[in-house]
């Protein structure tokens, strides 16, 4: 029997509550060309338990047992155990859609020169999303093509990391890293700025579980703090990589949480540019404030723009393309 084409690498700690759940939505697909690391980082519920029930009745499924050392450990562990060209990433509290496996193994193999591909989600359960969360996946799934993520790459995260499915021979080559910030918006990041191309299958080929325990709303690594860091240091070697003068484009509490992170790696706005009549005219930290019809007259720098609201940064790119900005080049959104 030939190998199969795509590993599942799947971490989990205490997720008995909804591991069965998780694995019925893998053995539905229908590409039945997979494996299923399961790697276990020291569970203290049922979940090895549910886990091993998989693994005697399906011999597509590896259960790894390990210690307590973190998600980016069990990532780390578990990805040297996929073999297969192609890792699809998933959390043991989502499901999948049936066709999930086969539509984004089919992207990839039909587009050599993509190192990646996500998917579009559809949270749950409804009942209790507020506004902000109902916001966000909205965003998310108004990616649809490879050109919209790197423009919303500095905005979020721009790809749902159970959704990914990453080539092996990448991944070998950028692995997981514990820098202090989410480490699939480190991996995300370190994967665009390095030229690589990550593209997006848009439909909705799964579920992602919101509730307040998940590792994304109780860990700080995930605050909104080191999400700005993140971004920050990115932007630092790549955006604004041959200069330390910028135009930043909103000072509210997102442009003025970004600047001080970018002040850690050198750089400065040489102006901020504003809509608030009580800034205009003023000098913030070295950098006069002038409005956006002054843009044109003012030296070139890279511009970034960090207001937050889809709608605000949607106004500012028809303004800025209007003036002859291309976006990517002469701004980037990051907010």
């Amino acid at each position: 029997m030939s190998s199969p084409k795509i590993s599942i690498l799947l971490p989990m700690r205490d997720a008995a509550a909804t591991l069965t759940a998780c694995l019925r939505s893998i053995q539905r697909q229908s590409e039945p060309d997979w494996q299923c690391i399961i790697i276990d980082d020291g569970s203290q519920d049922n979940s090895v338990i549910f886990a091993r029930r998989f693994v005697e009745r399906d011999s597509r499924f590896r259960l790894i047992e390990t210690a307590p050392h973190g998600l980016v450990e069990a990532l780390n562990t578990g990805w040297t155990y996929c073999r297969n060209p192609f890792i699809a990433r998933m959390d043991a509290d989502d499901i999948m859609h049936r066709h999930r496996l086969a539509m984004q193994v089919h992207v990839l193999e039909a587009n050599p020169s993509l190192a990646a591909v996500g998917c579009h989600v559809r949270l749950f359960p409804r009942r209790h999303l507020r506004d902000g969360r109902l916001a966000y996946e909205r965003w998310l799934n108004g990616i649809t093509s490879e050109r919209r993520l790197r423009e919303e790459a500095f905005v979020e995260c721009p790809i749902a990391h159970p959704t990914l499915m990453i080539r092996r021979d990448v991944l070998s080559v950028f692995g997981y890293r514990d820098c202090g910030w989410p480490e699939d918006y480190d991996l995300i990041l370190r994967l665009l700025t390095s030229g690589h191309t990550i593209d997006v299958v848009p439909k909705r080929l799964l579920s992602w579980r919101d509730h307040p325990a998940r590792l994304s709303r109780t860990s700080p690594i995930y605050s909104i703090a080191q999400f700005t860091a993140c971004k920050a240091a990115f932007l630092a070697t790549s955006f604004l990589g041959t200069t330390d003068s910028y135009i930043l484009w909103g000072y509210g509490g997102t442009g003025k949480a970004l600047r001080r992170a970018l002040v850690q790696y050198g750089k400065h706005p040489a102006y901020i540019v504003e809509l608030h009549p009580r800034r205009l005219g003023k000098i913030i930290h070295r950098a006069p404030v002038i409005p956006p019809e002054a843009l044109g007259r003012t030296p070139r720098h890279p511009v970034v723009v960090s207001v937050a609201g889809e709608q605000g940064r949607g106004e500012i790119r028809a303004v800025m393309q209007e003036m002859g900005f291309q976006e990517l080049h002469d701004f980037i959104c990051a907010a």
